[in-house]
């Protein structure tokens, strides 16, 4: 077994990552297998070394230990772009100049004989790469994609609590939910995080991947380009997510649920595990 953890350096872990690290370090330790850790850094403007640099601290303090020198998803530009290369090669992307407000606006507009529309209207599907311009983003175009597999539909083995069994992808709802990707655009590169995953769990051998339950309808994605790209497909654990008394999940945003803040604060590792419901 191997599995890891991939967060990304935007924030302050907090008690949600804890979890995480935690029950995916304790799965793989119970199975005699391998824990590794990723750092998930594609989005330039929002990284920063000090988190990073906290990841490590945070993790170390809570009596985590990995197995392997840990993946920078920056060091490796050239392993999403030959991904990205491969996708384009078999006619399956486009370049889109839509910025988020055209986006939004497109589907805000009333649709003829649509009652909701797709994740991404078809407002740059057709356009040839040669005409890609400097700030174009590259779409993958869903249909094509799905088109490629022929009959064959891709699954995945989930073992967390919510969804645990045999799933396989459903064309329909992929193109209606998330529609054509993004999977490069000028501020990150061939890296979004959808190509990354998959190359990168191929590059680091994972066989479980252990996240939290908002992730598990992006799976049917990652096994669609899974396939394409011919990688393997490692077994899937979506754990429940750490919310606050309100029932909402926790983010980076959240400092007072932060490792860092609890540590100085005078909390035990085992204090944490407590709050988390891992004791």
């Amino acid at each position: 077994m191997r599995t890891r953890f991939a967060p990304s350096p935007t924030g302050y872990l907090h008690l949600g990552h804890a979890y995480s690290a935690m029950l995916a370090h304790g799965r793989a330790r119970a199975a005699g297998g391998a824990f590794l850790i990723r750092i998930e850094d594609t989005d330039r403007a929002r990284c920063r070394p000090q988190f990073e640099a906290a990841i490590f601290e945070d993790l170390a303090w809570l009596g985590l230990d990995w197995d392997e020198v840990p993946l920078r998803q920056s060091d490796h530009p050239d392993r999403y772009r030959g991904a990205l290369d491969r996708l384009i090669a078999m006619d399956l992307c486009y370049p889109c100049r839509c910025t988020r407000a055209d986006i939004r606006a497109a589907l805000a507009a009333p649709q003829e004989g649509v009652a909701s529309g797709p994740a991404y209207p078809d407002t740059c599907r057709g356009r040839p790469m040669a005409t890609q311009g400097p700030d174009d983003a590259i779409r993958l175009d869903m249909a094509r994609a799905l088109a490629r597999l022929g009959p064959a539909r891709p699954g995945f083995t989930e073992t967390g609590p919510d969804h645990a069994g045999r799933h396989r992808i459903d064309p329909d709802r992929l193109i209606a939910d998330p529609g054509d990707i993004v999977l490069a655009r000028k501020d990150i590169g061939a890296g979004s995080y959808h190509l990354a995953v998959v190359v990168d769990d191929a590059e680091q051998r994972i066989t479980e991947v252990v996240r939290g339950a908002d992730l598990f309808a992006a799976t049917f994605l990652h096994r669609l380009l899974q396939d394409l790209l011919g990688l393997p497909a490692p077994g899937y654990h979506h754990h429940r997510l750490i919310r606050d008394a309100a029932g909402k999940r926790l983010a980076k945003r959240d400092d007072a649920r932060a490792i860092r803040r609890y540590r100085a604060e005078g909390a035990t590792p085992a204090d944490i595990r407590r709050m988390i419901g891992l004791t």
